[in-house]
């Protein structure tokens, strides 16, 4: 049976205090950072080095999370670029193996997890928390959860990592129900404690021996 979750108003007091100020801190830290690769990518491929994907926020609505983009400019014009057997990954999970659309500086941002830094500004505005489950578009919501799942997963605020991310990421995918699974783990124990393996395993998938990438 499922542990009730904290969402004590004191947990999520604590909770949005934690994603301001460690989203600001971030914000700060790596501005100058993240211009210098925005500068690369615009040399290696010409347009907007960063970009908003439309996702499904808490209580369904929709939200803008931005990215910096690690592909061509018309990725979206994924029969240009994919096989059949691409696009047929590419319509279950919204990723590809060895996508032809990534460059060599998105390829460089993917390996090291840095492609969803500007999301500390989403956090800031409201829309992420630093902690939760992943963003997901409308099409993969309905495709991929119950009625009374989508009810429990759009009752967070989604996050930029979260337990997917920090355990089985490309492992555990929504075709074989892992991931449905995890992201409603989460959900479910919600908690300080789930928060804090989240955050520490997090960094054990970027910089760790069993670092996944992308």
């Amino acid at each position: 049976m499922s542990r009730k979750p904290t969402g004590t108003l004191f947990y999520r007091i604590c909770k949005r205090t934690f994603d301001i100020v460690f989203s600001a801190f971030c914000t700060a830290l790596l501005a100058i950072p993240i211009a210098g690769v925005c500068a690369a990518i615009c040399a290696e491929s010409p347009g907007r080095p960063i970009y908003a994907q439309e996702r499904v926020g808490r209580g369904g609505r929709a939200i803008r999370v931005l990215k910096l983009r690690s592909m061509v400019t018309d990725a979206n014009d994924v029969h240009k670029y994919l096989n059949p057997e691409q696009l047929n990954q590419w319509e279950v999970e919204r990723k590809v193996d060895n996508d032809p659309r990534i460059t060599k500086v998105g390829q460089f941002i993917r390996k090291c997890s840095i492609d969803e830094m500007p999301q500390f500004l989403n956090v800031l505005k409201g829309d992420l928390s630093v902690i939760g489950p992943r963003p997901i578009t409308r099409e993969e919501l309905e495709q991929h959860f119950s009625d009374e799942e989508k009810e429990e997963l759009l009752s967070v605020t989604p996050g930029i990592t979260g337990l997917w991310q920090a355990t089985d990421r490309n492992a555990a995918t929504f075709e074989s129900g892992l991931r449905q699974q995890i992201e409603l783990r989460y959900v479910r124990n919600r908690c300080f404690r789930m928060d804090w393996k989240c955050f520490v395993g997090t960094f054990g998938a970027m910089f760790g021996n069993s670092k996944t990438g992308r």
